[in-house]
C-alpha cells in the first residue's frame, strides 16, 4: 500500500472494490502509469467482499455478452500474472424451468445464445437432475446448461486486479476517504481527501452503493439505491461436491453455489427491501445488516422444495449484505454528462463479479480514447436524466428492480412501480378512452387503446397477446384510413445563433443547410463510423434549428451535441421538450383531415415531404412537419403545450367520418417495420455504420468540410459488405411470434440475430429486421438468394424471405407477397 498522497496524478479512481480495482488495472495495462485509486477503508470492504462470485455469461444484448465472457478470460488468467488467486472455476450453470412459459424462455434463451456464439444446451428434467443430484426433478420441465458459466471469489479477485495495477505503477491508498471533488469551467481538477487534495485530469467514481453520494459532490447524478440482499452458507451435505455446477431456480426466485462442500442459497425476491435512505452510513467496512427471515421466508421456502436435503443441513451463516441497484436492472457506466472527466461506474445490480473485468476494460478503454470502443447504451450513464436521481422515486423503483433477475422477461413486459411519472398534456384525454401506457425515459406513452375493459390489463405470454387484435385495427387504421399518435416524449432541442449551421453540419452526416421551412434526416456519427443517434433537424431560421430525436436519447444526444460544440462558436442548445406536444397525424387521408382544421395549402406541391410549416389548427397555431414514421402520408404537429388539448380535440371532431382512431406504440412498431424503417438503439447502433444499415442516402460524403466519421466511412466503403441489415417475412402465416432476439439460420447455419420483429398486420405473417453475417465475402441480393433462411423461435425452426428492401411499398403500391 502507498504511503504519501501524491498531490497530482493524471487519474483518479475511487473506490477499491472489485470495480475500481478492475479499472486501475486495465488503465495501465493501457499504459497509463499515473493512477491513483482512493478506498475510504479497505480493499473489497464495502460491496465485493459479500458478493455470492456467480458468473453468467448471457446477456440479452451482445456486447454485454462480450464483457462478461472477457471478464471469465480474465479471472481465469490473472493468477499466472499476478500470482494470486481468483477462484474462478468454470463449472458451469444450470437454470431449470417449473413451468411450460419458463421452459418457452429459456428455449428462447438457447436461441440468444447460439446467435451469440455462446455455448448452450437444451436438458430434459432427467438431464439436469444428473447435473445436479440433490435437486428434486419430478416437478420440473425442462432446464438449460451453459457449460461456460462458473464461480469465482470476489476478495481474492480484486487483490489479485490491484497487484495487477501496482506492479504496472499504480498507487493505492487505502484509508483515504474522498470529502470533495473541485470543477472549473464544467471539468473536473481536483479531488478531495481527509488526506489532503490531488489535482487530477480524470477522475472515476467507482465507490459502489457511496457513488450516489460522490458525484453530487460535483453535480453529477447517479441514480442507484440501496436494497438488502440475502443469502445463507450451509455446512457439508452429502452428494456437494466443487465440481457441482451454479443452478438457478428462477421460478422459485432462488439460486445455489457449492461452498467448501455446503451450499450458498440465495436470490432475488419479487418485493425487495430498499436500505440507506437516510444515506449510507461511514464507516461501514465488512459490516452486514441484522438478520430478516420473514424477508427471506419465500426464497427458504422454495429452496427447501428445490433441494430437500436443506431441511437437516447446517445453517452456518445467514448474510444479509446491501447492494445497489438501479432504475432499469442495469449498471452504470460512462462520462458523466454534467461535468467533462468524471466517469462512473456504478450500480451493478448482484451482477458486479460477473461484468468486473469487462466493465473496466471498456470504462478504462473510454477513459484513455476520449469514446467508447464498442456500443455500451444499454448500461450508458447517459440513458438516465437527472430527474431519475430523486431519493423517492428510487426508493419505491428498487424494490420492483432487485425481482427482475428471475422475473419472467415478457415480451414487452412493463415495470409497474413509481409510475405514473412523466404525463403528456393529453394524458387524462387518452386514459379516458382506455389507452393502456407504457413507460419510457419515464414518460407515459400509450402502447395501444383497450377496447373494452378487459384488454386494459395485459396477459402477457409469447404468444399473442391480448392487445393483438386492437393494435390490429390501430395498424389498419394508420394503413388504410388516418390514425392520430401521441409522439409528445420526443425529444426536443433548439439550437440557435449565428454558428449554429456550421456547428451542427460538422457533427452531421447529412447536409444541415438547407432552406429555412426545410427538414432534414440526418445520423450523428462517431469517429468510427457508426451511429451515435439519428435524428430530424428542422431548420426555423437562418440561425435556428429544431432538433428532434428519440425518447429515450435526450441526454445522450444534449451531451453528444454540446460536447462537440466548439468552444468559441456563437451557438446554444435548448431542451424545449416540455414546451412542445407532438402529435403524428398519419395515414392515407391524413391530408382530408388536416384540410378541415387549417386554412393552410396542404396538396404536395405547396407542402412537400420534408416541409415544415407554422399553421393554424382551429383556433391554435402549431408547426406541421410532413414526415412519417409509418410508411404512409404523414404530418407531425409541433404544438405548444398549453394547446395540445385544444388541437387534439379539434382533431378528433374533424376526423369522426374518416374513421379516425387514436393509435399507440405497439401498432407504431409494426408499421415501421413492415416498412423496413430503422430505430437507434436496435437497428442503428455506435457498431454498424450507415453502409451496413443500407442508410448512405442519409449522407454527403463530398460536403464541405466533411463530419465526425468522415474518413471511416470512406475507408468502409472500400470493403465488401459482409454484414448488412435486411428485412425478412415468416413464409406461413401461421407461425410462433418473434419478439426480437432470435437467432437467423441460412441453410441452418448461424448467421445473424433479430434485431426488431413484429406481427405485420398488412402483411399477414411476422415480419422483422435482422443482422446477417457472411464471412466469405458481401451480403447482397445475390447471395440471399441462394440460402434458405429460417429464424430460431424457441427451438421452432421458422422458415423466412429475406431482402434488402422492405416487404411493404407503398410509393410502389405494392406489397411483396
Amino acid at each position: 500500500m502507498s504511503v504519501t498522497l501524491p498531490s497530482q496524478a493524471e487519474m483518479v479512481v475511487i473506490g477499491g472494490g472489485i470495480i475500481g480495482t478492475s479499472l486501475a488495472y486495465h488503465l495501465t495495462k493501457l499504459g497509463k502509469r499515473d493512477v491513483v485509486l482512493l478506498e475510504q477503508g479497505t480493499l473489497s470492504c464495502g460491496t465485493t467482499w459479500h458478493a455470492a462470485g456467480l458468473v453468467g455469461q448471457l446477456r440479452a444484448h451482445p456486447n454485454m455478452t462480450r464483457l462478461i465472457r472477457y471478464s471469465t478470460e480474465l479471472y481465469a488468467s490473472l493468477e499466472a500474472e499476478t500470482g494470486l488467486a481468483t477462484g474462478w472455476k468454470q463449472t458451469g450453470s444450470l437454470t431449470v424451468a417449473r413451468t411450460p412459459e419458463r421452459m418457452t424462455q429459456l428455449k428462447r434463451t438457447a436461441s440468444a445464445a447460439r446467435a451469440q456464439n455462446v455455448a448452450i444446451d437444451i436438458l430434459t428434467p432427467e438431464q439436469a437432475g444428473e447435473k445436479f443430484p440433490i435437486m428434486r426433478t419430478d416437478d420440473l420441465v425442462g432446464a438449460v446448461w451453459l457449460p461456460g458459466d462458473g464461480k469465482a471469489n470476489p476478495a481474492d479477485i480484486t487483490q489479485s486486479l490491484a497487484r495487477g495495477a501496482r506492479n504496472r505503477g499504480a498507487r493505492i491508498f487505502e484509508r483515504t476517504r474522498v470529502t470533495g471533488i473541485r470543477t472549473d469551467r464544467g471539468r473536473v481538477t481536483a479531488v478531495e481527501t481527509d488526506q489532503g487534495a490531488i489535482s487530477c485530469e480524470k477522475i472515476a467514481i467507482c465507490a459502489g452503493q457511496w457513488s450516489r453520494a460522490v458525484g453530487a459532490m460535483c453535480g453529477v447524478t447517479v441514480p442507484l439505491h440501496s436494497a438488502e440482499h440475502m443469502y445463507i452458507v450451509t455446512g457439508r451435505i452429502e452428494g456437494v461436491a466443487p465440481s457441482l455446477p451454479v443452478m438457478r431456480d428462477p421460478d422459485g426466485f432462488i439460486y445455489f453455489k457449492e461452498e467448501v462442500g455446503g451450499l450458498v442459497m440465495g436470490g432475488f425476491e419479487p418485493n425487495a427491501k430498499p436500505w440507506g435512505m437516510g444515506g449510507i452510513p461511514y464507516p461501514f467496512e465488512f459490516q452486514l445488516l441484522p438478520d430478516d427471515w420473514e424477508q427471506f421466508e419465500i426464497l427458504m421456502k422454495n429452496a427447501l422444495h428445490r433441494v430437500p436435503a436443506l431441511e437437516t443441513a447446517d445453517i452456518k451463516t445467514f448474510l444479509n449484505g446491501p447492494e445497489s441497484f438501479t432504475a432499469d436492472n442495469n449498471y452504470i457506466l460512462g462520462e458523466a454528462p454534467e461535468v467533462r472527466n468524471v466517469f462512473v461506474a456504478a450500480g451493478f445490480n448482484s451482477m458486479g463479479i460477473a461484468s468486473g473485468g469487462g466493465a473496466g476494460k471498456a470504462l478504462a478503454e473510454w477513459m484513455v480514447e476520449g469514446a467508447p470502443s464498442l456500443d455500451l447504451w444499454p448500461v450508458d450513464i447517459r440513458r438516465f436524466a437527472r430527474f431519475n436521481g430523486n431519493d423517492a422515486w428510487l426508493k419505491d423503483r428498487v424494490t420492483e428492480v432487485l425481482g427482475l433477475h428471475y422475473a419472467m422477461p415478457w415480451p414487452n413486459r412493463e415495470l409497474e412501480s413509481a409510475r405514473p411519472f412523466r404525463r403528456s398534456p393529453l394524458y387524462d384525454r387518452l386514459a379516458a378512452k382506455r389507452a393502456v401506457f407504457g413507460s419510457k425515459m419515464g414518460w407515459e406513452r400509450p402502447n395501444y387503446f383497450a377496447r373494452c375493459e378487459d384488454e386494459k390489463t395485459i396477459r402477457y405470454s409469447y404468444g399473442k397477446q391480448n392487445w393483438f387484435e386492437a393494435v390490429g385495427e390501430e395498424h389498419r387504421a394508420a394503413r388504410e384510413a388516418v390514425a392520430l399518435f401521441d409522439l409528445t416524449s420526443f425529444a426536443k432541442f433548439m439550437l440557435q445563433g449565428r454558428d449554429a449551421v456550421q456547428a451542427l453540419n460538422a457533427i452531421s452526416a447529412n447536409e444541415i443547410d438547407v432552406p429555412i421551412g426545410q427538414t432534414v434526416y440526418t445520423p450523428l456519427l462517431n469517429a468510427r463510423g457508426g451511429f451515435e443517434s439519428d435524428l430530424t433537424v428542422a431548420r426555423l431560421a437562418t440561425d435556428q434549428f429544431l432538433i428532434i430525436t428519440g425518447t429515450a436519447q435526450a441526454t445522450r444526444d444534449a451531451d453528444h451535441i454540446r460536447r462537440h460544440l466548439p468552444p468559441e462558436a456563437r451557438a446554444t442548445l435548448i431542451d424545449v421538450t416540455s414546451a412542445y406536444a407532438v402529435l403524428g397525424v398519419m395515414g392515407p387521408k391524413a391530408r382530408n383531415l388536416l384540410s378541415r382544421v387549417t386554412t393552410s395549402p396542404l396538396a404536395h406541391e405547396a407542402f412537400p415531404f420534408g416541409a415544415i410549416r407554422e399553421i393554424g389548427i382551429g383556433h391554435a397555431t402549431a408547426l406541421a412537419a410532413r414526415r412519417s414514421y409509418v410508411g404512409e402520408l404523414g404530418w407531425e404537429l409541433y404544438v405548444p403545450t398549453e394547446f395540445a388539448g385544444l388541437v387534439h380535440d379539434t382533431l378528433v371532431a374533424a376526423g369522426l367520418d374518416l374513421c379516425l382512431r387514436d393509435a399507440g406504440y405497439y401498432a407504431l412498431n409494426s408499421l415501421r417495420i413492415e416498412k423496413g424503417y430503422r430505430a437507434w438503439g436496435a437497428e442503428l447502433t455506435p457498431d454498424v455504420t450507415p453502409w451496413q444499415a443500407g442508410m448512405g442516402f442519409a449522407v454527403r460524403s463530398g460536403k464541405p468540410g466533411g463530419f465526425i466519421g468522415t474518413e471511416a466511412l470512406q475507408a468502409a466503403r472500400q470493403s465488401p459488405l459482409s454484414k448488412r441489415l435486411i428485412s425478412f417475412r415468416a413464409v406461413d402465416s401461421e407461425t410462433p411470434m418473434a419478439w426480437g432476439g432470435e437467432m437467423i439460420a441460412a441453410d441452418g447455419r448461424p448467421v445473424g440475430e433479430v434485431t426488431s420483429a413484429a406481427y405485420g398486420y398488412t402483411l399477414g405473417a411476422i415480419c422483422g429486421l435482422g443482422w446477417v453475417n457472411r464471412p466469405d465475402g458481401p451480403v447482397d441480393e445475390a447471395w440471399l438468394a441462394t440460402h434458405r433462411f429460417s429464424i430460431d423461435i424457441a427451438g421452432a425452426t421458422v422458415p423466412i424471405e429475406v431482402s434488402l428492401k422492405p416487404f411493404y411499398d407503398p410509393s410502389s403500391q405494392r406489397v411483396r407477397m
